[in-house]
């Protein structure tokens, strides 16, 4: 876990990255959060960057549940409004964190979040996995994540070619857990009636599929809910050219929420 912590604080931001990466990608957001007044909590999802455990894989989505959770109790140490940020995977991880604390957190932003994937096996490879899920979990596959795909930066794209942290294979039950997660998401609950929230979606999007994010948000029981598709952008909109009007617009979110 790392924090980053701001001179001025007014509140602070919990962000949880996405698939295959990790907490050292997001240095130029926490940035603009820290210089913003916001103290900055994130970490290393079991499995990905730093974590000591098999990489690109996981016993059970439980596991990245958990991780955050304790992220949350950092950010809420600081006796300050707290905000929540998932970005692809990660905000199908805060949505299902969300789901089971329901801590008091001052408002939750999704970034292109996973609710369904362009990316899937074939239905003979799909089949495969379901048996290796019993029999051998750790197997690995190709992801098809591949930087090209999540954003059009190309300074980021080279520092994610030549990043050794970046995760090109992941396991068979990661693959099966990610699709019990979306699952688990895509059921009704009233669990975000109160709870303002920001969608932000990429437009071109090769890695998630937004119509069911779309779906998902609209079939959302919320009385604060906002959804904003940036037309043109990649999945990493936080990476995108386009990312300091990205940025602004998730500030703006926020700071209706931290007095």
């Amino acid at each position: 876990m790392w924090c980053m912590e701001a001179e001025r604080p007014v509140a602070s931001i919990v962000i949880v990255h996405g698939a295959c990466e990790h907490h050292g990608r997001y240095k130029w957001l926490s940035e603009m959060w820290r210089s913003a007044g916001y103290h900055v909590v994130m970490g290393d999802l079991p499995g990905q960057g730093t974590s000591t455990r098999a990489r690109g894989h996981i016993r059970s989505f439980q596991e990245y549940i958990d991780e955050v959770d304790k992220w949350v109790d950092k950010a809420k140490a600081f006796q300050l409004p707290v905000l929540l940020l998932g970005h692809s995977m990660g905000g199908l991880v805060a949505i299902e964190w969300f789901k089971q604390h329901g801590k008091a957190v001052a408002g939750i932003i999704l970034s292109s979040p996973c609710l369904g994937l362009q990316l899937k096996p074939n239905k003979f490879m799909d089949v495969i996995a379901k048996g290796l899920n019993v029999v051998a979990p750790s197997i690995m596959f190709e992801s098809g994540i591949t930087p090209d795909k999540a954003t059009r930066n190309k300074e980021v794209i080279e520092m994610d070619i030549n990043d050794s942290l970046y995760i090109t294979k992941v396991s068979v039950r990661w693959y099966q857990e990610i699709l019990k997660a979306v699952k688990s998401a895509m059921e009704p609950t009233d669990a975000f009636l109160d709870i303002p929230l920001l969608v932000m979606q990429a437009g071109t999007d090769f890695l998630v599929d937004k119509k069911m994010v779309v779906k998902w948000f609209d079939q959302l029981a919320s009385y604060n809910k906002t959804y904003r598709e940036w037309e043109g952008l990649y999945h990493e909109i936080f990476n995108e050219p386009e990312r300091e009007d990205v940025f602004k617009a998730a500030k703006a979110f926020a700071d209706q929420y931290i007095t």
